[in-house]
């Protein structure tokens, strides 16, 4: 399996290409530069097959419409989060000041312990709201792409529509109570690993914010 990392759109959120063994790949958070994105696809030779979501805010959604027509590529999304792929006010594309939003009407809606496979590889559904209601994680082998729900040294947003502080941190420390190391690929900023987040992130081990509450 190789992961590559693209920072994509205006806000350069991760998204990152996955290849298979038989040249296929999974994209995921195709958040916008479609012609930048087809670019590696084709000059790497790889055919897209799946476009998985963490959660369906504009920047990490933006190229998904384009490819997954290009490619015939599979979309899928939490169920909670599936209307925001037809709305723009609820992907927060007006709220960001009327940014790039293009219908995705084609795709398959996914729920906790759901699994995706592609070829080889086996891409498991961890629900972690928080950030949004529908937000996910996505197990695969050793690697944890989190979108924006675990960063490093950090976590997401919970201020927007559908943010909750207290589900966020539950999700936070379902992460965190999963066995083993994972390398984790967040959805802004620098890859990191689950060992290392639950040494020094301080969101890992708890609300911080619990006493002042």
């Amino acid at each position: 399996m190789k992961i590559t990392r693209i920072p994509v759109g205006a806000l350069a959120a991760n998204c990152y290409i996955i290849e298979t063994e038989s040249k296929n790949a999974a994209a995921v958070d195709a958040g916008g530069d479609f012609e930048k994105l087809k670019k590696y696809l084709d000059d790497n030779g790889l055919t897209l097959k799946k476009i998985l979501l963490t959660h369906g805010h504009f920047d990490h959604i933006g190229a998904v419409a384009q490819l997954s027509l290009e490619y015939n590529a599979e979309v899928f999304i939490h169920e909670d989060d599936a209307v925001m792929l037809t709305d723009r006010r609820e992907s927060l594309a007006d709220a960001a000041g009327g940014m790039p939003h293009t219908d995705v009407e084609k795709y398959t809606t996914l729920k906790d312990g759901d699994t995706v496979t592609l070829d080889e590889l086996s891409f498991e559904v961890i629900h972690t709201p928080g950030h949004t209601r529908g937000g996910v994680c996505y197990k695969c082998g050793n690697s944890l792409f989190t979108g924006d729900t675990l960063f490093k040294m950090s976590m997401g947003r919970t201020d927007f529509p559908g943010g909750s502080a207290s589900q966020l941190f539950d999700s936070l420390k379902r992460l965190s109570s999963l066995e083993g190391d994972y390398n984790v690929y967040p959805g802004h900023n620098e890859p990191t690993t689950l060992d290392y987040e639950r040494k020094y992130n301080a969101y890992l081990k708890g609300n911080p914010y619990e006493d002042f509450i």
